[in-house]
């Protein structure tokens, strides 16, 4: 939009539809762009709109230099100090060229930073990368994202068969039988190493004060619960998912006073909590499992009983980059779920019959955001 200044893009919708078509006519037009990138009053914003274009299409060049660190371990290996790229190159078993170019595009992505002598050192994002729990492992893993993001239009079209739905067979509707123990134990894992994250935000905006007994619904190996273990000593706690996955889940609650529960929510859910929690569960299912899901919330819970839901959500009527780019594709990918509104979720909730629904905003959106329900007394 080289005319029109892209930091107040609201004012452009208060145009008059006629008008904001003829804009957007002459915006899209090769020579308008030409003459915009050359007036003084035009051209400064003109050449934003290009960077950020530019910045957009090499987004994805980005990603694979930040896989290429950590598959490589750049970053611990400049944890001891400053040092060059021909010294680093036979550990990363890579040529002296090719150090020096992954270092350059390292630095150029602030993960790493280049002194004045041409040595490298960690920069303040690399060090956050490393001390970040689960980025590591949750990096590694977007390959197999990657891969499934080859074919963008087939994968909208629903003409491939993403890689990513065999990652996570559950979200399918799979019996416990038919989940494999070593499968469930590999999304568990991963789960486990980035839900700290999740678990500090929840924790964070949401108070678990007034609950008695607390059941996290597809909890995996129970970081969730172990992080409000933490925080709520006295709270009891039910772990519930399907018993392959609790299986796994065993040696990580031991000592945490935790009580597996094994079973599927295609079935009745276990009674007797008067809190339950959904700890980036829905956005893994398509929407008539989600509406199943939630009745099947009520139905266990007792009269007053609450219900809390975390999850990235969907910005709705104002887009996400967090919600409608990467979770709308990554869950596009694993084949059945989506990524959906605050409002999309109450509605949802409104109509398994719960009240008081509130929509809760983290002090980071980009990893959830909370609904918190009561069911009425």
């Amino acid at each position: 939009m080289a005319a029109v200044d892209h930091q107040h893009p609201d004012a452009l919708e208060k145009l008059p539809r006629g008008l904001h078509g003829w804009l957007m006519d002459r915006v899209a037009s090769p020579g308008f762009q030409s003459w915009a990138s050359k007036f003084p009053l035009t051209r400064r914003t003109a050449r934003k709109d290009a960077e950020r274009l530019f910045d957009i299409v090499s987004g994805f060049a980005y990603s694979q230099i930040l896989l290429a660190v950590v598959e490589l371990d750049l970053l611990n290996m400049l944890r001891a100090g400053p040092q060059p790229a021909p010294d680093l190159a036979p550990r990363l078993g890579l040529s002296p060229e090719r150090a020096a170019s992954l270092c350059q595009a390292a630095a150029a992505l602030e993960l790493i930073s280049r002194q004045s002598d041409g040595r490298y050192r960690l920069a303040r994002l690399g060090a956050a990368t490393l001390g970040v729990p689960g980025l590591s492992a949750m990096i590694r893993h977007h390959a197999v994202f990657y891969r499934d993001l080859q074919d963008p239009v087939a994968l909208l079209r629903g003409e491939t068969d993403p890689e990513l739905a065999n990652f996570w067979p559950y979200v399918r509707g799979e019996t416990a039988k038919e989940v494999p123990p070593d499968i469930a134990a590999r999304y568990s894992d991963l789960m486990a190493q980035t839900q700290a994250l999740v678990a500090e935000e929840t924790l964070r905006s949401v108070n678990l004060k007034m609950a008695t007994h607390l059941m996290d619904v597809g909890g995996g190996t129970g970081a969730f619960l172990r992080a409000v273990r933490q925080e709520y000593p006295d709270l009891q706690l039910s772990l519930f998912d399907l018993p392959s996955v609790v299986e796994t889940a065993r040696p990580f609650l031991e000592g945490a006073a935790i009580t597996p529960l094994g079973g599927s929510f295609y079935e009745a859910l276990p009674r007797g909590a008067d809190m339950i929690t959904l700890i980036r569960v829905l956005y893994d299912h398509a929407d008539e499992t989600v509406e199943m899901l939630l009745r099947k919330v009520f139905e266990a819970l007792p009269p007053g009983g609450r219900l809390l839901i975390s999850e990235p959500m969907s910005g709705g009527s104002k887009p996400t980059r967090s919600g409608d780019v990467y979770f709308s594709l990554y869950t596009m990918a694993m084949t059945t779920g989506r990524a959906r509104s605050g409002e999309t979720i109450r509605q949802a909730v409104a109509r398994a019959g719960f009240e008081n629904i509130r929509f809760i905003e983290t002090s980071r959106p980009f990893l959830t955001s909370c609904t918190t329900a009561e069911k009425p007394a």
